[in-house]
């Protein structure tokens, strides 16, 4: 962390115990998984679609990566509470503003975990007749996947630890980090929350 000590606020980096995958790293896959989307989607104007707001920054980033016309959109979830999370049981909050019926559509994901959520989601955009519907996602966490889900692009594997940074949070806080990293039991672990 003392290279980025001077970077960053001390109350933005409190917290932080490793770095998991740097910025740099990042960088490198987000291009790999932009060119192998860019050859596979040539000549059919995909529509990428995301869920706000973990997304966002992955989302930008592997547009700026393809190189043929996309065109975006964007939904938000939430759980209705812990208990149902369990089950992938979500209400949504923001729909589509695109018709999907024929369209090539990749579901850009920040991050990969069991899966139930995301399973529910294809569910539903499936009844809405894409001509294809595949999945993109940078960090996957698999130990805890309760579903088979179909992935096409994956851009790193993660250890089943609380990682934050690069879009990911943890109570809302750590998203504008350019890296991935783990942080202390003891965030992890504080009823508080950060600010």
């Amino acid at each position: 962390m003392a290279s980025f000590s001077n970077l960053f606020s001390p109350d933005l980096i409190e917290g932080i115990s490793d770095v998991l995958v740097s910025a740099e790293q990042i960088e490198q896959r987000v291009s790999e998984l932009g060119r192998a989307i860019s050859v596979d989607y040539a000549g059919k104007n995909p529509l990428l679609v995301g869920v706000l707001k973990g997304v966002l920054i992955f989302m930008a980033d592997i547009l700026r990566a393809i190189t043929v016309p996309v065109e975006v959109d964007f939904i938000a979830v939430s759980t209705y509470s812990p208990e149902t999370r369990d089950k992938g049981l979500v209400r949504l909050l923001k729909d589509l503003e695109t018709p999907l019926n024929g369209r090539h559509v990749l579901f850009i994901e920040d991050v990969v975990d069991t899966g139930l959520t995301l399973n529910y989601l294809l569910s539903n955009l499936r009844t809405r007749s894409p001509a294809s519907l595949e999945v993109c996602t940078l960090f996957n966490k698999s130990r805890h996947r309760l579903v088979d889900l179909p992935i096409k692009y994956t851009g790193f594997d993660l250890p089943d630890r609380f990682v934050v940074g690069y879009g990911l949070d943890h109570r809302e806080r750590y998203r504008n980090l350019p890296f991935v990293a783990l942080l202390t039991p003891q965030v992890v672990h504080s009823g508080r929350k950060e600010t």
